[in-house]
């Protein structure tokens, strides 16, 4: 890799660690997670950390991260390698708890980084939006959740859609067995073409 973009990617690392933008909006000190380097070709983006994620640093470190190494098929050290995969959240601090579920990502944060964060990526690049907040985000249509996901392929090249792994998605999957028949194995066909030879998950 050329020592520009290197250093490229090292300082922004750097900045978006400092980050502080939404300090007065968050119920706790801001600590940013994501995970990105100049080589991976399989960029997934989530919701944002979940307070254990919060607790740890270490992205997608929860049952949430255990279902969507299964779905994709990569092992640990794959997953947590940032010169193949990089792990780019809607919002990179955990938001806190709502009524019933964590607060949706604080919506100033993708503008703020993720076009500067994708320019270092390789174009070549295959990017899971994992989510509805995500899907919202980077699909220019209105279609539900289950629609963009059952209709992976109408996308976009090199986008795979997917609902968010947390435990809710276990009653997702069982309304929608087609999930599990036809989606998972057409995603570890399209990770495995992305990444190459790869630590497959237990």
């Amino acid at each position: 890799m050329a020592e520009g973009k290197a250093d490229s990617v090292r300082a922004l690392r750097d900045q978006i660690a400092a980050c502080v933008h939404c300090a007065a909006m968050l119920p706790h000190d801001p600590r940013p997670v994501v995970q990105f380097g100049e080589g991976a070709r399989l960029l997934i983006i989530g919701q944002a950390p979940g307070s254990r994620v919060h607790a740890s640093g270490v992205p997608w470190d929860d049952d949430s991260g255990d279902r969507l190494r299964d779905w994709t098929g990569i092992g640990r050290a794959d997953f947590y390698d940032a010169d193949r995969v990089a792990l780019v959240p809607m919002g990179f601090c955990y938001p806190g708890k709502g009524a019933n579920a964590d607060l949706p990502p604080r919506p100033e944060c993708a503008p703020l980084w993720h076009a500067r964060v994708l320019a270092l990526l390789p174009p070549d690049r295959l990017t899971l939006l994992v989510g509805i907040h995500a899907q919202d985000h980077y699909l220019a249509d209105r279609r539900t959740l289950t629609e963009r996901v059952r209709d992976w392929a109408t996308a976009g090249p090199r986008v795979f859609p997917l609902p968010h792994p947390s435990w809710r998605s276990t009653g997702w999957m069982k309304r929608n067995p087609w999930f599990e028949a036809d989606v998972l194995p057409a995603l570890r066909a399209a990770v495995t073409a992305a990444l190459g030879k790869a630590e497959m998950a237990p």
